[in-house]
């Protein structure tokens, strides 16, 4: 019997196993349509979701369903936008409400969703992407239809690690809340509810543009009476956190069909002045354990009134300190005599009615008192700014007395005593005749560091004097490594800078005795993965907020390997560019004088320049600059003096130099004079060991001009002549920033160069003719400049050469050219007279003659060792 019974009871067992295990196989679809079958009949909007999972075990007794991924996607006018998505919303229920209909309502007990995000947007013109409700046709809602969908009777309800933004571009307002967690305790099911509530998120709120709170912390532990009937939600004994600061409200919200009834009053729980360094977040105060306070400090306020359209709730806010002190008990320095007196009021419901009143700000540091009131009015629209700050700091001590997150150390003595009224309206239009300033503020003994600097910047004096419509430098002394700076001008919209994102704008005049480009590079940054490092300069960059005009002198400006004296000029910064205007310098013994612009606004910077170089150093100037090298590689062979004018623009690299192969352009060269050193360049050196006639070392360059223009990396040179001891030279090509090239060379060589080398046939030639007379001896130059191949066409040289001396000794001859011997001339003008139909053969052609003839007439004049005289000088 016992063994029957034991039997039974596996069998139930493994049937109720079974039977746990089947059910949500068996009414999943039952939940899937149910949430379909609401989306379908109440939202006008796509919902999905990726999966539903039923489990009896989880949650047994009661039934647990998990939504996988859902998401609602708006239709038009927000087309293709998420309202909202959860990975995973968690129901528990009954077990009954599984076999209900699709169109029965189902009641939830319980849910959880977690890492929601939800994003509620009304557009200029008053859409909501919320209004996704289905709209019915019909004027009443049955009963059946009113209760077809969940139903809710909780006990408990989370939103775990969620996230919200509100956004509303017709009230200018955006509210963002993240890490948002919140759970609520109590029943749901009538129609007086209460619940005891947890929240908390990190709030950034700002309104028309201004940010009133940047992801600061807040905390809620409250207890809420929702009347249903009513609308009227009630708190009752609410602690709540922002940041730090403790704060304890009583009151209620209560929504009717055209307005929202509001009466909430709160203050700090205790007058400790603790209270205010708890505003602060806190990972900018800090721990506040150990801190040493004195004085009190309290937050208090009502917010009460209807809000519509039209109106908020008045307001009154109070914010006071008196003779308060505090100590971190890690830093040497305390914060003494602080006083605040601060209220936010609105007195008509009108929000352009909202004003900040600051009647006394003081605090002081050893002996440094700093103080500053005023007012803070119209700040829904046009805010109007009336401030008055006056007193001493010296800024090493603020981090002494306050644990602040310096990226560097604040050093030097600020002073100020500037009142300044001012509306944002005129900011913005720049109508700086309205911002009325008066006053002076100092800086003295400031220094700046960073990584991205090589050097520290020392700000020796800077004074600044604030009149009405104008703010002027008066002075401004500044050192870094070897550089000197001296600054004085006016600035034009230093409140619109400060307070409107403007470019600040202004004139300065600036004086240095030596300016050390270098001194302003941003350092190396080294990165490196596993064993390899790379290192790359950062790009320097323009910066994009100044609307400038610098007028520079200074006597000795250092630039690499460059040093220019005297240089005058001015630079207009603008949309990060810089524009060079007139600017003048003395180098390379000569002057400089350009025009140009250098922009950093685009991912790969680019420049534009004139530039005209007079009477400059030819060896100093090919030594130092890569751009001239680049033009011209043989000009390092030359000694003098030399002018150019040069027209280009291109990219620049990181550190703002040229981009070589970027070029595009051209140049004017005009060599004044100039003295030939082969050995400088194995071109020259090489062309000179092949031509017998020239010594180039010999050579002296006088007023010799070319023009030259270059694209895409290559560098044109324009054929130019030029005559050398009577020999005219013809030459042209182009070559590459690679230093390969290609030049075609042509000389007129003088017969009377070739001397006892043509043996007997010149001494046919007079004088005269033997002056006069001259041949074309072509030479192609390619490889490059290193290593440079040079083609001397000498069967042309030949060819021209004996055929203008057979000419010659043609005139001469005229009817008397026959001869009666077998002569070289004879032959080459076609044999003799005799008879023609001579049977004698004759082996050799006109062109093999014409072979060895050139063979006497030029004998070794080309490619044979040079023969020099005594005195050292060529035939």
């Amino acid at each position: 019997m016992i063994k029957k019974a034991l039997k039974i009871f596996g069998v139930l067992v493994i049937l109720l196993i079974i039977t746990i295990i089947s059910l949500p196989l068996l009414f999943g679809g039952t939940i899937k349509d149910k949430i379909r079958y609401l989306a379908n009949q109440h939202v006008n909007a796509k919902v999905d979701f990726t999966d539903v999972d039923i489990s009896l075990i989880r949650s047994f007794p009661q039934a647990s369903v998990i939504i996988d991924e859902l998401s609602i996607i708006n239709f038009a006018p927000f087309e293709g936008d998420t309202l909202a998505y959860a990975k995973k919303i968690s129901l528990d229920m009954s077990i009954n409400e599984l076999f209900k209909d699709a169109s029965e309502p189902i009641s939830v007990q319980k849910f959880i969703i977690d890492e929601a995000n939800i994003v509620i947007k009304t557009d200029s013109i008053g859409n909501s992407n919320f209004d996704i409700t289905k709209t019915s046709e019909k004027t009443e809602v049955t009963p059946e239809e009113e209760g077809s969908s969940f139903t809710f009777e909780l006990d408990h309800y989370e939103i775990n690690n969620s996230k919200l933004l509100y956004k509303d571009d017709v009230g200018k307002i955006a509210l963002l809340m993240t890490n948002v967690n919140h759970s609520g305790d109590g029943s749901l099911s009538g129609e007086n509810i209460l619940l005891d509530t947890k929240s908390s998120s990190e709030v950034s709120f700002s309104l028309d543009n201004t940010e009133y709170l940047n992801k600061n912390a807040l905390k809620l532990d409250a207890e809420l009476e929702l009347d249903l009937e009513n609308q009227r939600y009630a708190f009752k004994e609410n602690k709540a956190f922002v940041n730090q600061l403790p704060l304890e409200f009583e009151g209620f919200v209560q929504l009717f069909e055209k307005y929202t009834d509001v009466d909430l009053s709160f203050k700090t729980p205790s007058s400790d002045f603790k209270n205010f360094l708890a505003v602060i977040p806190e990972v900018y105060a800090k721990n506040l354990d150990g801190v040493q306070t004195t004085g009190d400090f309290s937050v208090k306020g009502t917010i009460k009134g209807k809000a519509d359209d039209t109106y908020i709730p008045k307001m009154d806010i109070k914010i006071i300190s008196n003779n308060a002190s505090f100590k971190y008990p890690d830093l040497p320095k305390s914060v003494q005599n602080i006083t605040i007196d601060t209220q936010i009021k609105n007195d008509t419901g009108l929000a352009d009615d909202t004003y900040i009143n600051i009647g006394n700000l003081t605090f002081r540091i050893d002996q440094d008192t700093f103080a500053a009131k005023g007012s803070l009015r119209n700040i829904t629209t046009n805010m109007i700014v009336d401030m008055a700050v006056n007193g001493t700091l010296n800024l090493a001590n603020l981090d002494k007395a306050y644990p602040m997150q310096l990226e560097q150390e604040l050093n030097g003595i600020l002073k100020a005593n500037v009142n300044t009224n001012f509306d944002m309206q005129s900011l913005e239009k720049e109508q700086y005749q309205n911002v009325k300033s008066s006053g002076t503020a100092s800086l003295d003994s400031f220094t700046y560091a960073s990584p991205e600097l090589p050097n520290e910047i020392k700000i020796k004096k800077a004074s600044v004097s604030f009149k009405p419509q104008t703010i002027t430098l008066d002075k401004m002394q500044v050192t870094t490594g070897k550089s000197d700076l001296t600054a004085e001008g006016t600035i034009n919209n230093l409140m619109g800078f400060l307070f409107s994102k403007q470019d600040l704008k202004g004139n300065f005049d600036v004086n240095s005795e030596v300016f050390a480009v270098d001194d302003f590079m941003v350092a190396e940054n080294e990165s490196s993965e596993g064993q390899t490092k790379n290192t790359e300069k950062e790009a320097l960059k323009i910066p994009s907020f100044l609307d400038a005009t610098l007028n520079f002198n200074a006597e000795k400006v250092i630039y690499d390997n460059l040093e220019l004296r005297k240089t005058k000029g001015s630079v207009k910064i603008n949309d990060e560019t810089a524009y060079l205007q007139n600017v003048t310098s003395n180098l390379f013994d000569g002057g400089l004088a350009f025009n140009g612009k250098v922009s950093t606004k685009s991912k790969t910077p680019n420049f534009g320049m004139n530039l005209d170089l007079s009477k400059i150093d030819i060896a100093k100037s090919f030594s130092s600059l890569e751009l001239l090298q680049g033009l011209a590689p043989i000009a390092k062979a030359l000694t003098g003096a030399l002018n150019t004018q040069i027209n280009l623009n291109g990219n620049l690299n990181n550190d703002l130099t040229p981009v070589l192969n970027s070029l595009k352009g051209n140049a004017l060269a005009e060599i004044l004079d100039a003295q030939v050193s082969t050995a400088q360049t194995p071109l020259l050196s090489k062309l000179d060991s092949q031509l017998n006639f020239l010594d180039l070392d010999k050579l002296s360059l006088k007023d010799l001009k070319t023009s030259l223009s270059f694209d895409d990396g290559k560098i044109n040179v324009k054929p130019f002549d030029f005559d050398i001891k009577g020999i005219k030279i013809t030459a042209g090509g182009s070559h590459s920033f690679d230093m390969n090239m290609n030049y075609n060379v042509s000389l007129d060589v003088p017969a009377k160069y070739l001397g006892n080398e043509i043996g007997g046939l010149i001494s046919q030639l007079n004088e005269r003719e033997a002056s006069e007379m001259k041949v074309a001896l072509p030479i192609g130059i390619s490889g490059n400049f290193s290593n440079p191949k040079i083609n001397l066409n000498t069967k042309q040289a030949v060819t021209q050469l004996t055929q203008q001396i057979i000419n010659k000794q043609k005139e001469k001859a005229k009817d008397k050219i026959l001869d009666k011997g077998t002569g070289v001339l004879t032959d080459l003008l076609g044999g003799s007279n005799k008879d023609k139909d001579s049977t004698k053969t004759t082996t050799d052609e006109p062109e093999d003659k014409l072979k060895d003839a050139a063979k006497d007439i030029l004998g070794g004049f080309l490619g044979k060792k040079k023969k020099k005289d005594t005195t050292g000088t060529k035939n």
